[in-house]
């Protein structure tokens, strides 16, 4: 029997893993491929040989194999995968760059600059993600109209898996899709924090060159489930020139600049930097004051890459469900370019100059 090992290979890609939602090649799962007669060996490398798909996995590359070559006989040796590397993948390793818009206190902004800068990544070439992390607040799906919609469920060997909504090219995930807009949102923290995991390992999440996940304000449940499942590529401030901002600011950003976090800072996006009136676009009214922005960049050895002004179109924007970069306003759609733009230098510099985030250990 002439056995053709590109036909293996391309019979195994039709095999998918539960994890990641992936075919088990583009993982790169399988390891050491060998033909000896009517013999089919090769590893299949799993995050733990007490993964609960296992048994799955094994019987669905045999039935792939022997699709192609009934008699062969296929040797699948189940390893896993080193401490070491699973710390740097965490529960998304299909997804390169993972981006956390943080800042210390509510009504800056924060959810604005992370749906914009998703876009604006989107429209730099790059498929993008984005995770509605703000479990109590949800504003995601209105920004993005998509209110009232809900995520599709596929089974992957009779496990359920949440399929992804999309809008504007985006690959969106938020809980403002299961419950109800006017539905309080009451939990403690580890249902928080299974939630987080939720959407990061019951999701089919296809590759990406980006995801960025949009953080409730603060230093709580949900910022220390993130760095616990998923290594973090880097972290986004949010804050307004105003000092009360910027010193919750600081308590946010400490948190990941933590030794045991040790999550480096991107950047810091100044929002609401000043006012302009849309009929007078060359006045400017310093309404929070100014340098705030700049400050928090010194304090966190980074750079202030971005100013978006205060301007109505950016609230209706949000409000119609049509984030304010794509409306091509002169002043708003710049500035948030800009946004994306820098935020992507800083990510490769920050990929080429300090070594992978690792999945962390953080006692409660």
């Amino acid at each position: 029997m002439n056995i053709d090992t590109t036909a293996i290979v391309k019979a195994l890609a039709k095999v998918i893993d539960p994890n990641t939602g992936q075919d088990i090649i583009s993982m790169s799962m399988v390891r050491d491929l060998s033909v000896e007669g009517s013999n089919i060996t090769f590893a299949l490398e799993l995050p733990s040989l007490n993964n609960e798909y296992k048994s799955d996995l094994n019987f669905a590359c045999i039935a792939a194999v022997q699709g192609l070559y009934p008699t062969a006989n296929v040797h699948v040796h189940m390893t896993a995968r080193t401490p070491q590397a699973q710390k740097q993948t965490g529960a998304l390793p299909h997804v390169k760059n993972i981006i956390a818009v943080a800042s210390g206190k509510g009504g800056v902004g924060k959810s604005t600059v992370a749906v914009n800068l998703a876009l604006g990544l989107k429209q730099l070439g790059a498929t993008v993600g984005l995770i509605d992390a703000d479990l109590y607040g949800p504003s995601i799906p209105t920004m993005l109209g998509l209110n009232g919609q809900r995520p599709q469920v596929q089974e992957i060997y009779n496990q359920p898996k949440i399929v992804p909504l999309e809008a504007y090219g985006l690959y969106v995930m938020s809980i403002g899709f299961i419950i109800e807009p006017e539905q309080a949102v009451v939990l403690r923290g580890p249902r928080l924090s299974a939630i987080i995991k939720q959407f990061f390992n019951d999701c089919l999440w296809p590759s990406l060159d980006y995801l960025v996940i949009d953080l409730p304000p603060g230093t709580g449940d949900i910022q220390l489930s993130l760095v616990q499942t998923v290594p973090v590529t880097g972290v986004v401030m949010v804050t307004t020139p105003q000092e009360v901002a910027v010193i919750d600011a600081v308590k946010a950003m400490n948190m990941f600049l933590l030794p045991s976090v040790n999550v480096p800072i991107l950047s810091v996006v100044e929002n609401m930097a000043w006012f302009t009136p849309e009929e007078l676009p060359y006045i400017i009214y310093y309404i929070y004051g100014q340098g705030g922005g700049k400050h928090l960049a010194e304090m966190s050895n980074t750079e202030l890459l971005g100013q978006i002004p205060l301007v109505q179109g950016i609230r209706e924007s949000g409000d119609e469900g049509k984030p304010a970069i794509i409306k091509l306003d002169a002043i708003t759609t710049q500035a948030f370019e800009d946004v994306a733009r820098n935020v992507a230098k800083q990510v490769t510099l920050r990929n080429e100059n300090l070594a992978p985030t690792q999945v962390v250990n953080v006692s409660h």
